[in-house]
């Protein structure tokens, strides 16, 4: 039995290499039309971050000052938490539609409920992670579930500024994250399936840039509509990701490497034409049809993917691996931001900076990528990012400027690991199982995700009732 599981091992590599090297005679490892296609399927990843990070604003707690400033029980020192005062004895600095906690009265509720609205959007990335995952290495296809997802997210992000309370609230984040779940994903995979395997890791990079720019453009958008309502956010970030969703139908090719699984040759073959470098272009003596796949075999139904990773004790193995490794690095990467509101400093700089310090570590994963060891570079990071923020929490309110700069260290740690892990996950998986392979991947990230909220709402009680933030 070992032998023969050995043999279907080393026919399955030999059956997907034989296709990806077919595809890369054909179309080039690489050319212009392609680039064009991997931008703008990873734009997608610009609006992914808006979504991923926008309750960093909307959902702030604002600053607060007493109503009669003779008040000196509302004014002394141990009064730093406003929950311990009488609500007519205190008003917030700006209006009340500036954030949820503010126009909902969220101050002061437990941190379950607290966390409730951001808690249900990662709850509603790994429910359609499960759900929708495989439906594009299925039935769907990567371009089309790219679509669906934006849309069925940008949509309900519109249908978020006009929520009245924040159950309805939470329930539409839940369904923004359900849609999100699998646009990084199937971004990720539709832009490197086009390119060589020598370049895929090189154009993979290209989605990380564009979530780091979407992730800077929340504090330039939320700068300048400061003192608006914070339903303002939701509508300027969602009414562009339709326009995409539009843009990418019209524009984008399906992977001519699904196609192909799937057994849609001819369809595969137009694909190749309309991307092909003029140079490859004209060598229309390969023929694909010659190529011996059977698409049955490889997608027999829904869940023929994952039944695949499950079958597969090797692909088992390296799949638990990696998710283990992407729980911790999710927790890390979606909490650091979103707990920036309780470092007490300027949050349109603090997110700004974190933003900003994906930049290198998206140059470095870039530049680095082809020399890296997978294994040694994510421990290193991941340890480094563990040690800095335990040093973060040491360090006193009165070094703030080190306090910043020892967070910023952890979060370029945190997310060149993330970087090197999804491109570690797209090379240890073949081609009929990658997208799951990923999706699972990104998951186990969103898990780590999910917790993050109620414990930084933990953390923002703990620290107002011991005196630790001032009424800024």
């Amino acid at each position: 039995m070992a032998d023969l599981a050995d043999s279907q091992t080393h026919l399955l590599k030999k059956h997907v290499r034989t296709l990806d090297e077919t595809i890369e005679r054909f179309i080039g490892s690489f050319g212009w039309a392609q680039l064009l296609q991997a931008i703008v399927v990873s734009f997608a990843w610009v609006f992914d971050a808006q979504q991923t990070f926008i309750s960093v604003f909307t959902d702030s707690e604002p600053t607060w000052h007493c109503i009669n400033p003779n008040n000196e029980s509302c004014n002394s020192v141990i009064s730093t938490n406003s929950c311990k005062l009488p609500r007519s004895a205190w008003t917030w600095d700006e209006s009340i539609q500036t954030s949820t906690v503010s126009e909902w009265d969220l101050s002061c509720v437990g941190p379950i409920i607290a966390g409730l609205p951001t808690s249900s959007f990662f709850a509603g990335c790994l429910l359609g992670g499960l759900v929708l995952a495989t439906l594009a290495d299925s039935s769907l296809g990567r371009k089309n579930l790219l679509v669906l997802s934006c849309l069925m997210m940008s949509l309900t992000a519109l249908l978020t500024a006009f929520s009245p309370n924040v159950w309805v609230y939470s329930a539409l984040r839940f369904i923004t994250g359900f849609g999100r779940a699998t646009i990084g994903t199937c971004a990720l995979v539709l832009s490197t399936e086009i390119v060589g395997k020598q370049r895929r890791d090189k154009v993979g990079i290209i989605g990380f840039f564009c979530f780091t720019i979407g992730f800077l453009s929340l504090p330039a958008m939320a700068y300048f509509t400061r003192g608006s309502s914070w339903r303002i956010l939701y509508i300027l970030t969602s009414i562009p990701a339709i326009l995409y969703c539009i843009l990418v139908h019209f524009m984008v090719h399906e992977s001519p490497r699904w196609l192909m699984v799937q057994g849609r040759k001819e369809e595969a073959l137009n694909t190749l034409k309309s991307i092909a470098s003029p140079y490859y272009g004209t060598n229309s003596s390969i023929s694909l049809s010659s190529l011996s796949i059977e698409p049955e075999q490889w997608n027999a139904d829904l869940y023929s993917a994952i039944k695949i990773l499950w079958d597969k004790k090797w692909a088992f193995r390296r799949l638990s691996a990696v998710m283990i490794v992407g729980f911790g690095i999710g927790m890390m990467y979606y909490g650091i931001p979103l707990g920036l509101g309780n470092l007490a400093s300027n949050l349109y700089l603090s997110v700004t900076l974190n933003a900003l310090s994906e930049l290198p570590a998206s140059l470095i994963t870039f530049f680095l990528i082809g020399r890296l060891n997978r294994r040694s570079s994510m421990l290193v990071f991941t340890m480094l990012s563990g040690v800095c923020s335990i040093m973060c929490v040491m360090i006193n309110d009165g070094r703030q400027g080190l306090r910043i700069g020892v967070e910023l260290v952890s979060f370029f740690s945190t997310c060149t690991a993330f970087n090197v892990l999804l491109i570690y996950t797209l090379e240890l998986f073949p081609t009929c199982v990658r997208n799951s392979a990923l999706s699972m991947v990104r998951q186990a990230l969103v898990f780590g995700g999910v917790f993050s909220p109620v414990l930084i709402a933990a953390g923002r009680r703990e620290d107002d009732d011991h005196g630790g933030r001032d009424k800024r």
